[in-house]
């Protein structure tokens, strides 16, 4: 039976290829053109500094140039109108944190993830760093565990905000704090119209920060405001924008009426990569005082959109072609790679790559493509292009990561080129997964 199954979805699949190429004659005009162009003059610099370094492994590549400057985009856009708060998980290495944090004169850092969190605090100590999750309180009593064991200059009293979601976790946090007599800030997460989260209702909050304020162990240190989903969400972007602050407004003056003093002073933060640039001039306008950012500096593909046009492409994955075969063949289906070449000239031959199946698309040469027909392989994933195209077994090609997040912790040591030399400068370490 388990072979009749397979037979039958093997066979579906083919039939559709087969109706798909079909039909390739009603659709001409949609034909794609073979791109034969292969690197260029930037990715071949790339692959030679790649060899001279000797890295012949997947390797993830940061270019410091663009790098510098997407720095400064976010530097002139934020200009002294906001604090600037780096997204860590974004760029999940400490020298790389360290380069942003040097360049943009901030110490302001936002942490999801606890192990990355005790390692911020030793490597960092002198950072100011906000939680942009809740995470579950046992994670945050591990934190303290072992800070303990590894104390550095940092303190959490006073440098560390933990993000509090709703009455229940509050409640947890409490509870731990005063087990540990621990001083705690609280920095509550508030759902301005997203929808991921956070308090939602006036009287939440009024709880909340009653709660709070009759604590001897917890300090309320502002409101998290997610929100940059709005560029994906329907309905026009500034629109959505002003009724995310006019909501964000509502909860900061609750919480002044229920403390009886401004909580100007204190971290109010919103933005992201996406949504940063829409604040421009907007200083004194909206109750947000900081913006936070951190895949705007790298760019990976689902950052390519409206309001990063005037950002840079700085992270790529560099791997070796291993294999070389001069036409398309797609196992138990003689032919089906040459009618894929029909209708796309740009699966004419394959090559087979050092690692494969990333969160990523190939964009060097140009016109790589991944079969849909043969599938995908983490160990030497097939990639198809066309006739013409120069690449041999040991070259390179060039991927974008799709986020930064995650994809920069799978290949060890990041690469630093530096195009004014045309070389790879640095390597730097990546964060432990914990």
């Amino acid at each position: 039976m388990a072979h009749s199954e397979a037979f039958r979805k093997q066979r579906r699949k083919l039939l559709l290829a087969g109706v798909a190429v079909g039909g390739l004659g009603v659709a001409g005009f949609l034909k794609p053109e073979a791109q034969t162009t292969g690197h260029s003059r930037y990715f071949l610099t790339l692959q030679k500094a790649l060899r001279e370094k000797g890295l012949a492994t997947p390797t993830l590549v940061i270019d410091r140039q663009r790098l510098n400057h997407n720095i400064a985009v976010i530097k002139r856009c934020m200009g002294e109108d906001f604090s600037y708060r780096i997204v860590a998980k974004s760029l999940p290495s400490v020298p790389l944190l360290q380069h942003v944090m040097a360049a943009t004169g901030t110490r302001k850092l936002m942490l999801f993830h606890q192990p990355s969190l005790n390692q911020v605090t030793r490597a960092l100590p002198d950072s100011d760093i906000l939680l942009g999750k809740p995470l579950p309180v046992a994670c945050a009593g591990r934190f303290y565990r072992q800070f303990e064991t590894a104390p550095s200059g940092f303190k959490p009293d006073r440098q560390l905000q933990w993000l509090v979601d709703s009455p229940a976790r509050l409640a947890e946090y409490r509870q731990l704090a005063e087990q540990r007599q621990q001083p705690m800030r609280v920095n509550l997460e508030i759902d301005i119209g997203l929808h991921r989260g956070g308090f939602a209702s006036q009287d939440a909050l009024v709880w909340a920060l009653t709660i709070i304020e009759r604590s001897p162990w917890l300090t309320f240190s502002g409101f998290m405001g997610y929100e940059p989903h709005i560029l994906k969400a329907p309905g026009p972007t500034n629109w959505l924008r002003d009724q995310a602050m006019v909501r964000y407004q509502q909860f900061v003056d609750t919480a002044e009426r229920t403390l009886g003093r401004s909580i100007s002073d204190l971290t109010l933060n919103t933005g992201g990569s996406t949504t940063y640039q829409l604040y421009q001039g907007m200083a004194g306008q909206i109750p947000a005082n900081e913006l936070a950012a951190g895949s705007a500096l790298v760019m990976p593909t689902d950052f390519d959109v409206s309001t990063l046009a005037d950002h840079q492409r700085a992270a790529f994955i560099a791997t070796p072609v291993l294999k070389l075969l001069d036409r398309t063949r797609i196992p138990g289906a003689p032919g089906l790679g040459r009618l894929q070449t029909l209708w796309n000239p740009n699966h004419a031959r394959t090559a087979f790559i050092y690692g494969g199946y990333w969160k990523a698309s190939p964009v060097s040469p140009p016109g790589l493509v991944n079969n849909s027909i043969y599938g995908r392989s983490t160990n030497q994933e097939m990639l198809n292009f066309a006739e013409g195209v120069p690449l041999k077994v040991g070259d390179r090609v060039f991927l974008r990561p799709h986020q930064s997040e995650s994809v920069l912790l799978q290949f060890g040591d990041l690469a630093v080129f530096d195009g004014a030399k045309g070389e790879i400068t640095e390597r730097w370490p990546v964060f432990g997964r914990g």
